[in-house]
């Protein structure tokens, strides 16, 4: 029986490059020789992306869109696709052309020699600013040093899954969500796929700093437990330079007035408490989003094969 694809693409306020975005997608996958289906995402955008993907829908048997009722964020649209597709195996890109539509015939490709997991390595990164590349390089070794998984480097959600990981992917349902971080969790067979990513075709990216921002705290919060061991360390460290200040006073060695050592030592003292305390807040507020028990998402409405106007939550 012959193999069938899912290709999930999230959406937001992304009006501007669907026609194109759709036609690279849409010849990439009919070049697999794959039965396959698009399934869209529009993650609650203002503009006019749903309307374009319902056309889309409308006109092509094998696309089909979901809507949510609001802006739930990347990592929940992908997974709100995931739900929804029936392939053998799921391709995950963004709409944006960043990543390119060809390179999907060399994850198909991995995955058919046997890899569970077959995801986009960036080599080289073009069209971004010193800063995104600067800012990026950091993070991925940052997350790499601190997380508990190996996560590899300068990788994002461009990536193949068979069906077998989507469906240990579809068990796991907590809210703050990273899903680089849960395949390395998972710990299958995965094997990179090299591409130049590439300058975004239209529109503006979507990933604010504090988006991004986000997405990081999710992957360290999310896959490490150090940064809470870690403050003890610091804390430790900062005991032991404040001892040495008071015994340097005790002795009458130490030049600078006392009450100035006094003040520095506990400025010093209450930001590794704050820092502690941030850091212990940020857990908790992740376990308060999960015995909640609220849905991931909510689909607002869907269109094309098996479309149903009805409001669903799941």
């Amino acid at each position: 029986m012959q193999k069938t694809l899912s290709l999930v693409i999230p959406a937001y306020n992304e009006q501007a490059v669907i026609p194109e975005s759709f036609a690279q997608m849409d010849a990439a996958m009919r070049a697999t020789g794959c039965p396959y289906e698009i399934i869209y995402v529009d993650d609650g955008s203002g503009d006019d992306t749903w309307a374009r993907l319902s056309a889309l829908a409308a006109a092509h048997p094998q696309v089909r869109a979901l809507r949510f009722s609001r802006n739930f964020g990347h990592q929940l649209a992908v997974t709100a696709g995931m739900d929804a597709a029936v392939g053998d195996a799921i391709i995950i890109i963004d709409i944006d052309l960043q990543d390119p539509p060809a390179v999907i015939a060399e994850l198909v490709a991995a995955w058919e020699r046997g890899a569970d997991i077959a995801y986009g390595k960036r080599k080289k990164r073009e069209g971004e600013s010193l800063f995104k590349r600067f800012t990026a390089w950091c993070y991925y070794r940052l997350l790499g040093a601190m997380s508990a998984y190996p996560i590899p480097l300068d990788t994002g959600d461009f990536r193949l899954i068979s069906r077998a990981v989507a469906n240990d992917f579809l068990r796991m349902r907590e809210h703050d969500r990273f899903l680089r971080g849960m395949s390395a969790w998972m710990g299958y067979n995965a094997v990179p796929v090299e591409y130049v990513r590439q300058e975004r075709k239209a529109g503006s990216s979507k990933y604010t700093f504090k988006k991004m921002l986000r997405l990081a705290m999710a992957g360290i919060f999310g896959f490490s437990g150090r940064p809470l061991t870690a403050i003890g360390y610091v804390g430790a460290a900062v005991g032991i330079l404040s001892a040495a200040g008071l015994l340097a006073l005790a002795v009458g060695g130490a030049s600078a007035p006392g009450w100035l050592w006094a003040f520095f030592t506990l400025a010093l003292l209450l930001g590794v408490i704050m820092l502690a305390q941030g850091i212990q807040g940020a857990y908790l507020n992740r376990i308060y989003d999960e015995v909640r028990g609220r849905p991931l998402y909510i689909v607002r409405e869907t269109a094309g094969a098996q479309a149903a106007n009805k409001e669903t939550i799941l």
